[in-house]
C-alpha cells in the first residue's frame, strides 16, 4: 500500500530519511575532512569556488556567483580571499571592462586536484569495506539519485558514473 501526503504525492519519508541521514551525511562528511586534509586552510565555500572554477574555467564572477547560488557579493568576499592567498586570478574581460573574472591559479587547482585525490581515497576505502555485489547496487542507486536531480543541484558531471 502506497501512503500519500496531503496533496496527493507518494510519502517517502522513510526513504528521504535514509537517504538524509546515511549518504548526505556521510559524503558531507567526506568533503568535509578533504579541506582539512588540505596543505592550507580553505574553507569549505572558499573550496567550493575553487571546484567551480576548475570546471568551469576562467568566468565572469556573476557565472561563478549563479553557479553556486550565491549573490555576487558573497563571491567577491570568498574571491578577495582567494586571491589574497594565491589561489585565484582576478581580471577583467577586454570585451567587457566591467565584468571580473575569476580563474584558478597553479595554487589553486593544485588544491581541487588534492581533494579530489583525497576524496577518491575515502570514498575507496569505505567502498572497500562492500562486497561486489554491493558496490555495485551502491553506485546504480546514486548513479538514479544524481539523474533524479538533474542539473539543479551542482554541476553536470563530466562522465557519467561507470556501474
Amino acid at each position: 500500500m502506497v501512503v500519500t501526503s496531503r496533496n496527493g504525492a507518494p510519502e517517502l519519508e522513510p526513504q528521504t530519511g535514509a537517504v538524509l541521514q546515511a549518504a548526505t551525511r556521510m559524503l558531507a562528511g567526506v568533503a568535509l575532512r578533504s579541506t582539512d586534509a588540505l596543505p592550507t586552510a580553505v574553507s569549505l565555500p572558499q573550496f567550493r569556488l575553487l571546484a567551480v572554477l576548475a570546471d568551469l574555467g576562467p568566468v565572469p564572477s556573476g557565472r561563478a556567483a549563479r553557479a553556486l547560488g550565491l549573490d555576487r557579493s558573497t563571491i567577491t568576499r570568498l574571491a578577495d580571499r582567494l586571491v589574497v592567498a594565491g589561489h585565484i586570478s582576478r581580471g577583467s574581460d577586454p570585451g567587457h571592462r566591467g565584468v571580473v573574472l575569476l580563474a584558478l591559479t597553479p595554487s589553486g587547482r593544485d588544491l581541487v586536484n588534492s581533494a579530489d585525490t583525497w576524496r577518491r581515497r575515502e570514498l575507496a576505502r569505505i567502498m572497500s569495506r562492500l562486497s561486489p555485489d554491493d558496490r555495485t547496487a551502491v553506485t546504480r542507486a546514486l548513479r538514479l539519485l544524481v539523474e533524479a536531480a538533474g542539473n539543479d543541484y551542482g554541476l553536470p558531471a563530466r562522465t557519467p558514473v561507470p556501474l
